[in-house]
């Protein structure tokens, strides 16, 4: 851990009001990039503190870097402490169903008159409109953006294999919340930002949108796409293992047909282009399947670092916690656990000044910092 009161948002206060995903990664890049970030939990706390299944390690991943404090809104004591710590925040977070805070009385509109410098960050499904009343779930706005659509094989979606929606719809909240800070310093008032799942998802997809609006043609999913080049495919190499390998150029395919002893391939005059080559991909792509099924993998790995051409691994991400690179670049480090172990995080994929954004203190058990903030308002 460390202690370094020179973080960029030092001084800052952050009252989240969320759970699950989306809201709380917010909360972490805030807190990592150094504000004091309060975690409102309801009695019995954040439901992802205790999520089975696939669920399991939201809480740990989401929520380093904070502190925990109980309140039950829901009496006029939990409320009326609510709104003395919202009094004392720079930024208040929130991610429940449209319409709950307002019917809390915790909305931006009831808020904002009594605390004008107040910073209001709501992460929902749908920014107003048509769909903006649904409830929305990550792979909910996956099926509606086309990205379970472009992943999976043709009539089979499939999701992304992560929370990508909730983690970066959080992220463009904070990047949001860093602007409003900024506005606030010339104008002396805050702001209302929303983030959006369905948005951030067709944000993911507009790349294909616009090759649909340049073509005329829908963009088939990606298992089915016409590559742009010739080799850029998953090979089965000895004993069954799987590496990506790529060469994306006329170069690159010279060198590769060089480093796998291919001749042949590399003097082929119906092969001289990547043009022609992606013209005849299904050939190519088994000729050379045919010579790399005999290569082991470590062997072949070394001779494609060593030509400079790209390649990985078929990783899982159980193998990423003894990754070299990310634990030599201090991307993987300790953080002491609420209930007094300790596992391994993974940091914002930043170096500010040469320096890793760290942890700064234990994973919160629930209700850690009742006294120290409730205390004080």
């Amino acid at each position: 851990m460390r202690d370094d009161n020179e973080l960029p948002l030092t001084g800052l206060r952050v009252v989240e009001f969320s759970h699950m995903v989306m809201g709380p990664t917010c909360g972490m890049i805030l807190a990592d990039l150094g504000a004091e970030v309060i975690k409102v939990e309801p009695p019995g706390g954040d439901k992802t503190r205790k999520l089975p299944g696939l669920g399991i390690g939201f809480f740990r991943s989401v929520n380093r870097n904070k502190k925990s404090v109980v309140l039950d809104v829901h009496t006029p004591e939990g409320m009326a402490k609510a709104r003395a710590l919202i009094g004392t925040a720079d930024v208040l977070l929130e991610n429940f169903r449209p319409g709950t805070m307002d019917r809390l009385g915790l909305g931006y509109e009831a808020l904002s008159g009594e605390f004008p410098r107040l910073i209001y960050a709501s992460h929902k499904g749908f920014l107003p409109g048509p769909y903006e009343n649904r409830v929305a779930l990550d792979e909910v706005v996956q099926n509606m953006a086309g990205l379970t659509y472009m992943t999976g094989p043709k009539g089979r979606p499939l999701r992304a294999g992560s929370s990508v929606n909730d983690i970066m719809g959080g992220m463009f909240a904070a990047i949001g919340v860093l602007a409003a800070l900024r506005e606030r310093d010339r104008t002396g008032r805050g702001q209302e930002i929303q983030s959006a799942l369905f948005e951030n998802c067709c944000l993911l997809a507009a790349q294909h949108m616009q090759q649909f609006q340049m073509t005329g043609e829908p963009t088939p999913p990606m298992p089915s796409r016409v590559s742009a080049w010739s080799v850029y495919d998953t090979f089965t190499l000895a004993g069954d293992k799987q590496l990506f390998v790529g060469a994306v150029n006329d170069r690159q395919f010279q060198i590769l047909c060089k480093v796998i002893n291919r001749p042949d391939l590399a003097n082929d005059p119906a092969l001289a282009t990547n043009a022609q080559r992606v013209a005849l991909r299904p050939q190519l792509i088994e000729r050379i399947g045919e010579t790399l099924r005999d290569y082991e993998i470590d062997e072949l790995c070394e001779a494609l670092e060593a030509a400079g051409l790209p390649y990985a691994r078929i990783v899982s991400p159980d193998e990423l916690v003894d990754d070299p690179h990310l634990k030599a670049s201090g991307g993987l480090v300790d953080m002491p656990t609420d209930d007094g172990a300790s596992t391994k995080v993974v940091l914002l994929p930043l170096l500010m000044g040469g320096r890793r954004l760290g942890v700064l203190r234990p994973l919160p058990r629930l209700g850690e910092h009742n006294d120290e903030i409730l205390a004080a308002l």
